[in-house]
């Protein structure tokens, strides 16, 4: 399950660990009991989230593969709920891979044109700069101080179901850089296909943010 990003990103789901069953057996366990019929643990959701009970939802977990521009990925390892491990400047060559702007939409048809250079003359001089530094000796570590914000790195996130809807309340919102809003969305199309139940709950009684009311998932 992938979902593609800006140019060229990605949120690509690589692993799960249960459903919206999983959330209801969870909090049954505190009566000894087990999930009793669809209607019924359907509406159980609806009571956990509306009520604040957030602890079941933590026995859902998700790994994605997501690659994004740097920037994004600084915003994103804010939330620290989660486990992170990312691609290494260290260890490996980083591609010509930058995030480049949809440029006639933020600065208009008459100036995208020059705006697009001024960034594609960054992004050639960077690299060029970066790959000078890597023929002439230098650590891969020490030659990718040069390269901007947008370049492209990839990270695996894995987050429990909790965690992740305080995630969407605050980068699925209209508040967050529109960049860090595209992700947010991709993950929320995810969430809403592996768990509907609490998604649908979840948009109800705990969202905080406004994007997921207006798009269509």
């Amino acid at each position: 399950m992938i979902v593609e990003v800006l140019d060229k990103g990605f949120v690509k789901l690589i692993d799960s660990m249960g459903t919206d069953i999983s959330v209801v057996r969870a909090a049954r366990m505190s009566h000894g009991k087990e999930p009793i019929d669809e209607q019924r643990d359907k509406k159980l959701i609806e009571h956990l989230l509306k009520s604040g009970h957030e602890s079941p939802f933590e026995h859902i977990t998700f790994t994605f593969h997501v690659k994004c521009p740097i920037f994004v990925a600084r915003q994103w390892m804010r939330h620290r709920i989660a486990s992170y491990n990312e691609l290494s400047g260290r260890y490996t060559e980083l591609a010509d891979e930058f995030y480049m702007p949809d440029l006639e939409k933020r600065f208009g048809k008459e100036y995208s044109e020059q705006v697009e250079e001024i960034f594609e003359q960054a992004y050639r001089k960077s690299y060029e700069c970066y790959r000078n530094l890597l023929e002439l000796g230098f650590q891969r570590e020490v030659a990718r101080i040069v390269l901007p914000l947008s370049t492209y790195t990839q990270f695996i996130w894995t987050v429990n179901g909790r965690s992740l809807m305080n995630f969407l309340s605050l980068r699925a919102d209209s508040h967050a850089q529109w960049e860090m809003q595209q992700y947010a969305v991709a993950v929320a199309r995810i969430f809403k296909q592996l768990c509907p139940w609490t998604y649908e709950a979840f948009l109800e009684y705990r969202y905080t943010g406004d994007l997921l009311k207006e798009v269509n998932l």
